[in-house]
């Protein structure tokens, strides 16, 4: 079992459910369920199909004869034949009827419609869990003002909750987009082999009125309200690419929040959780890198690039289908969903267990705070009888002598020693300006906005969090 390659996807990273979920045993059983949901729906509509055909192959459906479909592809070269000879062998008082009228794709791509809406609540399930472990952090810090960063400089200080509100509205907004792709996933149902349904008249004997109710009752029976509206051989492949775009999506958001905790472990401010026995380095015994944050960066970048993949197949189905998005959809919707599952079960796994070192923190605050609160005092100095541009050039100058204290000789910001020895500011209550919790505006209040407005029906939704274990 050690000699040929395993996708790590599947061996170290995904979880069992969506692993299985696309797997063989799922896949095929599916079919089946189909080819009997499609013989039930005909019969129904008084095509000669028995009960007694209709129950064997629901009697079958799940206990596939893998080996002799091999066998059937070796000979043939075509899975979808492969497997209706393997279900007649195992069937046959229906294998007359199994996949009558319908064309390989009836089987294949009302699977893909089926796995891909499960897979997508199963995404919706630990993007909601993740958002809730993120809304938890944000409340317990709702408080600890930290530095805010644009352009990656210092800037107006904000707390290390609304922070993590940052993280969890992209998410938010990635639940929403998923949660409309579940909405709108449709039925391929019967379209026969060009998306005509020439087949399924000629079985009708041109009652165009039948054919239309067999594609309504077939969606249903394989669960889904609606059909797609026209399709040619297969469903678009747009469906595809709307799909992946909204993976793609959450790859993103996870990727920049992963980032960011990347940056802050540092500057030693927060820390993703670091195992009693977990090593850093080989070499560098005393490390504590952030695997698990690099680790979603690394399967964000892989499941962001499978976007523009499925975009590239749906430019070039040619006319009614090519069948060179077939092999290519095998490998991108499964691998797509597989690392999004990966990423989600990490992130959840930091967000759960993130460390914060209030101390650290405030010491950097503390280093920058005398340039963030000088629009303060010029304002407390101005309200004193200052003359508000001769204030400002003087904050500017001995900003100017702090900025060189600290880049050139490598001392200490001492700005705001400057500026109290400066009998311009006399007036200014300057403590009061650089008191770093009158500095953040409305980051409290807005954590707890975010947490009942956005988060609290997503856990009302939800409900108990998804597990998420890390295997490696």
């Amino acid at each position: 079992m050690h000699e040929t390659y395993e996708n790590p996807l599947i061996s170290r990273y995904a979880s069992r459910e969506m692993a299985t979920l696309w797997g063989d045993q799922r896949k095929f059983s599916t079919w089946r369920r189909l080819w009997a949901a499609l013989a039930e729906a005909e019969a129904e509509l008084g095509l000669p199909v028995s009960p007694a055909q209709i129950a064997e192959l629901r009697a079958h459906a799940d206990d596939i004869n893998f080996d002799a479909a091999q066998q059937y592809e070796r000979k043939l070269r075509h899975d979808v034949m492969a497997h209706v000879h393997a279900y007649g062998d195992q069937c046959p008082a229906a294998r007359p009827i199994i996949h009558l009228g319908a064309t390989s794709c009836y089987v294949t791509d009302n699977t893909d419609l089926i796995l891909m809406r499960e897979g997508l609540q199963m995404v919706a399930q630990r993007l909601a869990a993740v958002i809730i472990a993120l809304a938890e952090f944000a409340k317990q810090y709702r408080e600890l003002p930290t530095l805010s960063f644009t352009h990656l400089q210092p800037a107006q200080p904000t707390t290390v909750g609304r922070r993590a509100c940052l993280w969890a509205y992209d998410l938010a907004l990635d639940l929403a987009e998923v949660e409309h792709r579940i909405a709108t996933l449709k039925a391929r149902s019967v379209k026969g082999t060009t998306g005509t349904q020439a087949s399924f008249l000629e079985l009708f004997d041109g009652d165009h009125a039948k054919v239309r109710q067999l594609e309504q009752l077939v969606a249903k029976k394989i669960g889904f309200d609606s059909t797609y509206a026209i399709t040619g051989q297969t469903y678009s492949r747009k469906v595809d690419a709307q799909v992946l775009d909204v993976l793609s999506g959450v790859a993103a958001s996870s990727h920049k929040a992963a980032t960011d905790l990347r940056i802050l472990a540092h500057r030693k401010e927060i820390e993703e959780p670091f195992e009693k026995d977990q090593i850093g380095s080989s070499a560098m015994a005393y490390k504590r890198n952030p695997m698990r944050s690099e680790r979603i960066c690394a399967l964000a970048r892989f499941a962001m690039n499978l976007a523009g993949n499925a975009a590239e197949t749906h430019a070039t189905q040619w006319m009614e289908r090519t069948l060179d998005d077939s092999a290519n959809r095998r490998l991108v919707i499964p691998q797509a969903f597989l690392a999004i599952d990966a990423i989600l079960i990490l992130y959840q796994n930091v967000a759960t267990g993130l460390v914060v070192y209030p101390q650290v923190i405030a010491k950097h605050l503390r280093e920058e705070l005398p340039f963030m609160a000088t629009e303060n005092i010029l304002m407390a100095a101005v309200a004193a009888g200052g003359d508000r541009q001769t204030l400002h050039e003087r904050i500017r100058q001995h900003s100017q002598a702090a900025a060189a204290v600290v880049k050139e000789q490598g001392g200490m910001n001492d700005l705001i020693a400057r500026l109290k020895a400066d009998p311009a500011f006399a007036g200014a209550n300057v403590e009061a300006a650089i008191d770093a919790a009158g500095l953040v505006g409305r980051s409290r209040e807005q954590v707890d906005e975010f947490v009942v407005e956005v988060v609290a029906p997503i856990r009302q939704k939800y409900g108990l969090k998804t597990s998420a274990e890390v295997r490696v």
